[in-house]
């Protein structure tokens, strides 16, 4: 198992990745919960199901802080899952010019773009993820699910309610 795990990490610093102890963390909630606790109030809004005061919580967020992908991200989610998936899309929009790698906004506006009927533009965004996502992650294989969910369905499909984006 070992001489597995030392192959991993080479070949990752080989590729330029970091391996898995050095990686950045600033895409994770987690330390940006601890460190805002606004954020942490707001991650629970959602956890709870309380969108309305999501929204309040991260458009103060983003607000005082319009770099943070992170925050756009829960932003668009809260609002997607609130019900209205056309505003959502152009804030997850802001969470990939602010990181274009962001693997949450890439699932959710594939997502929200099922709600709102456009196939393609969802395609689009999976597509994008099956290119970040060397080993398997989460996004693309919900994405890939929705979007297979959707072409059965005849193009009908109901907002996800996930509670990490």
């Amino acid at each position: 198992m070992r001489p597995i795990v030392a192959l991993l990490l080479v070949s990752g610093i080989l590729i330029g990745a970091p391996p898995p102890a050095l990686a950045d963390p600033s895409s994770k909630d987690e330390p940006m919960a601890r460190e805002d606790p606004m954020y942490a109030e707001g991650v629970k809004a959602v956890k709870r199901g309380d969108y309305a005061a999501a929204i309040r919580l991260f458009e103060a967020i983003v607000a005082r802080d319009d770099r943070n992908a992170d925050a756009y991200n829960w932003l668009g989610y809260s609002t997607r899952l609130a019900g209205d998936a056309q505003r959502a899309v152009p804030i997850y929009q802001k969470a990939l010019a602010i990181d274009p790698k962001h693997r949450g906004a890439h699932e959710y506006i594939g997502e929200a773009y099922l709600i709102l009927g456009d196939l393609p533009k969802a395609k689009e965004h999976l597509a994008v993820l099956d290119k970040l996502c060397l080993l398997p992650c989460s996004e693309y294989s919900d994405l890939k699910k929705a979007v297979r969910a959707f072409e059965t369905s005849g193009g009908r499909i109901k907002p996800t309610s996930r509670t990490s984006p």
